[in-house]
């Protein structure tokens, strides 16, 4: 897939799925720019791409502002003359059951999670007008598709099924002005997340019991899901919009 003189911006960037498709976008020729909420990270992320390339650009901030969608938008447009492409990327996963959840753990699921992608694409999507057309692409979860009851996730998954269903109202909106967007809903898929609420040591006992989860026998790597996200924001998926594709290693086909 060639994305020779495209501007991409990705949220969440700094690990995991979103560097994975930053990588392969620029290794691919698009012009990025790069967003996350710590700037060393952010900066020691872009540093794996290339330390020298003036196709890469960095804003840190956080994704659950309004205002941080616009910054992005207006660094492409700045520097790039544009935007093409938007990978809604950033989130958070931390299970916890529903009775212990409080206001604080609900508002930062719905704001950074479904908040941060609405306005991001809003803000994207002005600029996509004025280029003639453009491409979002947000990734959701398998759990707002399926509940899991090793994982309690009940603000986490509301907030994902906001955003799935955001994928289908926009479908409608934008497909006059030539923006197609689309979602992947993974399952589990080792990246550091994980490391936000379990230490090394139980990262490295807990995921690999998750691998009989998925009938394909194991867990996702951030490449198979960047795989899916570069192939919805390419040519070759000029005909899909309004889709929601579980990438979850057969999970939600059933249970053996």
């Amino acid at each position: 897939m060639e994305f020779a003189n495209k501007t991409a911006i990705i949220t969440g960037a700094g690990s995991g799925i979103g560097l994975e498709v930053a990588k392969r976008l620029h290794d691919a020729g698009a012009n990025i720019v790069m967003n996350g909420r710590n700037g060393e990270k952010l900066q020691a992320a872009a540093n794996t791409i290339s330390d020298r390339s003036d196709r890469i650009k960095m804003v840190a901030s956080d994704i659950a502002r309004p205002e941080t969608g616009q910054n992005l938008v207006t660094v492409a447009e700045d520097s790039f003359g544009g935007v093409d492409i938007l990978i809604n990327n950033a989130g958070i996963f931390e299970p916890k059951p529903f009775l212990e959840l409080d206001e604080d753990d609900y508002d930062r699921f719905v704001d950074i999670i479904l908040k941060g992608k609405f306005f991001a694409a809003q803000a994207a999507a002005k600029s996509m007008i004025k280029r003639g057309g453009g491409v979002i692409v947000q990734t959701g979860s398998m759990w707002a598709l399926q509940a899991i009851g090793a994982t309690p996730s009940a603000a986490y998954s509301a907030a994902n099924a906001g955003v799935h269903q955001m994928v289908k109202n926009l479908a409608l909106e934008l497909a006059p002005h030539k923006i197609r967007i689309n979602a992947v809903a993974p399952a589990v898929v080792e990246t550091p997340v994980y490391n936000t609420f379990l230490s090394d040591e139980q990262v490295k006992e807990v995921l690999p019991g998750f691998n009989s989860f998925h009938p394909l026998g194991r867990n996702g790597q951030p490449a198979d899901i960047a795989e899916v996200i570069l192939f919805f924001a390419s040519e070759q998926a000029s005909w899909i919009t309004g889709t929601v594709l579980p990438v979850d290693g057969g999970v939600m086909a059933g249970r053996n």
